[in-house]
């Protein structure tokens, strides 16, 4: 059974799949070199962009910068990776038909399972923010043109957050309004984020009429979303120097200096979720690789050229922010674009008017990639055996993966009248980084081929050497910053910890992060001494390793999610996939 369960799929194979079950009836070949990137931008700059960016300027100051540009080349390794796995199996599926070449049948469903937390799960947080911005951006509206365009609070807010506040004797005006005038049904009351729920059945809508369809409103989202973010980098970056305010860039640290980096390197590096957050996305554009005109070509530089291009936006981003208003003051900003604008700050009441209606456009635009993300994957999936046949059904006037559209519709649309953005955010990086993990261990494991015109091809570095060298500069350095680093690692003392002194985390809590690091050290070590053994590609293995270092950035209650959403995964799969699987019949027919 163990050998079954690691089974790998040929790539000429997964290619013959492909080819075979849409033959006639097959998803168009219409996304050029311009619409995959913008794909890419419309994933990227969306809610983690206009939510995350104040919350990792008050962790990092303007240091955050610098995390902006570690985790951009992470991005960019891993990015690279996609592109190798894109350019040889040029199919829908992105890391799971990947996984399935590389690291066998098992690991295929476990990451297809979790691809489910980042495009379906996730796009519940993004229906949730687009809902904050909406209301708000009819309120401002409204207000400006004398009239009430005010969506009351019992249907803009979702039942689980409306309650937590006022069990928690929270005193937010619009949780108690909400609770106050929600109208009641044999005692229960009716508390629903409707404008969320409405943009996931528009969005679900588009994706089923077509990939065209979806293109057309896409780039024209993201044309309108990168001319106001670039009006906001303009304006906020001549009133700084205008205002005289760049004396922000190097605000005074707790010793009373000066500093890029006020509160440390460790202070930036508590920025990680929210940074990272910022960048989940990009990979969804490897799914459209049955819909891309050239795939091969196309797919690496669609990913690239959006990595690129968003990586540069967040770096001025970031800049502008933290020179436009002192980053102390970002604690608890939720729109950090629009407050830099506020009476209080720059003071520029149209611009907060522009923001908001950006950030509206920014949200739509990820909700639609990210929801032609996730039935793209569970055709492939389905292709494969591991899901019922249904979920291949291709529309045959639209040309759409039609019943996975609507599935997805559903598994957004019904969770957001009874959840709220708490629980889905713990879902989404955590599944991400592992997605990552695994499309960077698995370029390791599949044999180099051949160069050919026309195919994007990873260069090959040898790591044999210049790994295990690069680990061992990197320990001697951390070892000669802080020479207790290892003591503190073993020991788990979290005696300096002020959230744990102070009782409001618990020793588990506190000691996730060591315990995430030590095991991240034990693996490098492991891969270094493989590297040398098995002469390695230097990029997926840097790769993989940026990956396994963002992971020891998860709280607990992320892992906890992540395991118990993956059991859940594992008794699907041996209910039905395993003995369902294209393999598991064609071994029995053998």
């Amino acid at each position: 059974m163990s050998r079954s369960l690691f089974r790998t799929k040929q790539i000429d194979s997964i290619l013959q799949d492909a080819d075979s079950t849409t033959q006639g009836h097959g998803l168009r070949r219409i996304l050029s070199l311009r619409d995959l990137t913008f794909f890419g931008i419309a994933a990227v700059i969306g809610a983690g962009s206009f939510s995350s960016l104040g919350s990792a300027v008050f962790s990092g100051g303007p240091g955050v910068v610098l995390l902006f540009i570690i985790t951009g080349i992470a991005c960019a390794f891993t990015a690279l990776c996609y592109s190798e796995f894109a350019s040889r199996i040029p199919v829908a599926g992105s890391a799971y038909t990947y996984a399935y070449a590389s690291f066998g049948e098992l690991f295929a469903w476990i990451i297809g399972w979790a691809l489910i937390m980042e495009y379906s799960i996730g796009n519940i947080y993004v229906s949730f923010s687009w809902s904050d911005y909406f209301t708000s951006f009819l309120d401002k509206t409204g207000e400006s043109l004398g009239m009430n365009l005010h969506v009351p609070d019992y249907l803009s807010n979702s039942y689980p957050e409306v309650k937590k506040a006022i069990t928690s004797g929270n005193m937010n005006k619009e949780m108690q309004d909400a609770w106050t005038h929600a109208p009641q049904l044999n005692g229960f009351r009716i508390i629903l984020d409707l404008p969320a729920f409405l943009i996931n059945v528009l969005i679900t809508f588009l994706v089923y009429r077509g990939v065209k369809e979806s293109r057309n409103f896409s780039n024209v989202m993201v044309v309108l979303k990168l001319a106001v973010v670039l009006i906001v980098i303009l304006v906020g970056g001549y009133l700084i120097f205008a205002n005289h305010l760049t004396t922000n860039w190097l605000p005074v640290n707790s010793s009373g200096t000066q500093s890029f980096m006020p509160n440390g390197f460790s202070g930036v590096m508590r920025a990680v979720a929210g940074v990272f957050f910022a960048y989940i996305g990009f990979d969804a554009v490897s799914v459209l690789a049955e819909e891309s005109k050239n795939p091969q070509r196309d797919l690496p530089r669609g990913m690239i050229l959006s990595l690129v291009i968003c990586t540069i936006v967040y770096i001025l981003l970031a800049l502008v922010l933290s020179g436009a208003v002192h980053y102390s003051l970002f604690d608890g900003v939720g729109d950090p674009l629009a407050f830099i604008f506020e009476k209080q700050n720059l003071n520029v009441g149209w611009m907060q008017f522009l923001v908001s209606i950006c950030a509206v456009v920014a949200m739509t635009s990820v909700l639609l990639v990210f929801q032609m993300g996730q039935p793209r994957i569970w055709m492939s999936m389905s292709r494969d055996g591991l899901l019922p046949p249904v979920f291949q059904t291709i529309h045959k006037k639209y040309q759409t993966p039609s019943f996975s559209t609507i599935a997805t519709g559903f598994v957004v649309g019904l969770p957001i009248l009874f959840t709220d953005k708490t629980f889905v955010l713990d879902f989404t990086s955590i599944a991400t980084l592992f997605a990552f993990v695994l499309v960077c261990g698995g370029v390791l494991l599949i044999p180099r081929k051949e160069r050919s015109a026309g195919k994007f091809h990873l260069p090959y570095i040898n790591s044999r050497y210049l790994f295990p060298i690069l680990v061992l500069i990197t320990a001697i350095l951390i070892f000669s910053l802080n020479p207790n680093y290892l003591k503190e690692l073993l020991a788990f003392d979290y005696s300096a910890n002020e959230a744990y002194t102070q009782g409001r985390i618990t020793f588990m809590d506190a000691a996730t992060p060591a315990i995430s690091l030590l095991l991240f050290w034990i693996s490098t070590l492991i891969l270094a001494i493989n590297a040398f053994r098995k002469n390695y590609s230097l990029i997926p293995l840097l790769g993989l390793v940026t990956c396994m270092y963002l992971l020891t950035g998860m709280t607990k209650s992320n892992w906890i999610w992540f395991i118990g959403w993956m059991l859940i995964g594992l008794v699907v799969y041996f209910l039905y996939g395993y003995k369902k699987s294209k393999l598991s019949l064609s071994n029995s027919s053998d």
